[in-house]
C-alpha cells in the first residue's frame, strides 16, 4: 500500500483533484468529512470545543455551528491554534483507522488523504509522499470569493491565515498546478497517479523479490 497526503491553501481546487484521483481508482479519504464526524453531538472533541469557545456554539438541535466558529478563530490566531490542539488527535487517528482498513482490504491500494492542515500539524511525515495543489493566488482569491460569497477583504484574511503557497510547496514530493482549465487540471492529476501507480509497483516487485530471495535461503 502506497499512503499519501495531499494538502494545499484553501481554494486551491484540492476537492477536483481528489475527485480525479478517485476515478482513477485511489482510496480517497477527505479530512473534512472526518472533521465534521468527530464533532458530531456526543463526541469527546464537541464537549472540548464547546469548553472552551461556549455554548453559544451549538444550534438548538446540538450541533456544532461551524460558520460561527469560524468566524472566532480565523480572526484569533490563538484560539485558532487552541481549536486544532483539540481537534488534530481524533481527526488523526480516525484517518490512521481508515488507512490501515484500506490496507487490510487490499494491500496494493493507492491511498490518499486530503488534509488542508497537513503540514501544520506535523501530519505529513507520516506519509509516503505529499502532493501540494496549488495556483496562482489571483485566482485563488477569485474562487474564494465566488464560492463563499466573501469580499475581497475577507478572502484575503481567511487567505492569509493560512501558511503561504509557497512554503506548502516546500514540503511537496509532488505539486499539481490547478491554475489552468479543468482539462489541463485533469492532465496534470493523471501524470501524477502514474508517477504513483509506477512507484506502487516498483515496491510491490521490491518486496515480492526480498520474499523470493528469503525463501530460498530458507530464513
Amino acid at each position: 500500500m502506497l499512503a499519501v497526503g495531499l494538502t494545499g491553501g484553501i481554494a486551491v481546487g484540492k476537492t477536483t483533484v481528489m475527485r480525479t484521483f478517485a476515478e482513477l481508482g485511489a482510496v480517497c479519504i477527505d479530512a473534512d468529512a472526518i472533521a465534521r464526524l468527530v464533532v458530531e453531538p456526543g463526541r469527546p472533541a464537541l464537549a472540548e470545543v464547546v469548553a472552551r469557545f461556549g455554548p453559544g456554539l451549538l444550534r438548538v438541535d446540538g450541533t456544532l455551528d461551524r460558520e460561527a466558529l469560524g468566524r472566532i478563530v480565523f480572526a484569533d490566531a490563538d484560539k485558532r491554534h487552541e481549536l486544532e490542539a483539540i481537534l488534530h488527535p481524533p481527526i488523526v487517528a480516525e484517518q490512521d483507522r481508515l488507512i490501515a482498513a484500506a490496507a487490510v482490504e487490499d494491500p496494493d491500494a493507492i491511498v490518499i488523504v486530503d488534509a488542508a492542515l497537513m503540514i501544520e500539524s506535523g501530519g505529513y511525515a507520516r506519509f509516503d509522499e505529499l502532493i501540494v495543489v496549488h495556483c496562482l493566488p489571483a485566482i485563488q482569491r477569485e474562487r474564494l470569493m465566488a464560492r463563499s460569497g466573501m469580499t475581497a477583504e475577507e478572502a484575503d484574511r481567511r487567505i492569509a491565515a493560512q501558511m503561504p503557497q509557497n512554503e506548502k510547496l516546500t514540503y511537496a514530493t509532488r505539486t499539481i498546478d490547478t491554475s489552468g482549465t479543468l482539462d489541463e487540471t485533469r492532465y496534470r492529476t493523471e501524470a501524477v497517479w502514474r508517477e504513483l501507480s509506477e512507484r506502487a509497483s516498483a515496491s510491490k516487485e521490491r518486496t515480492v523479490g526480498e520474499t523470493d530471495l528469503t525463501d530460498r535461503d530458507g530464513s
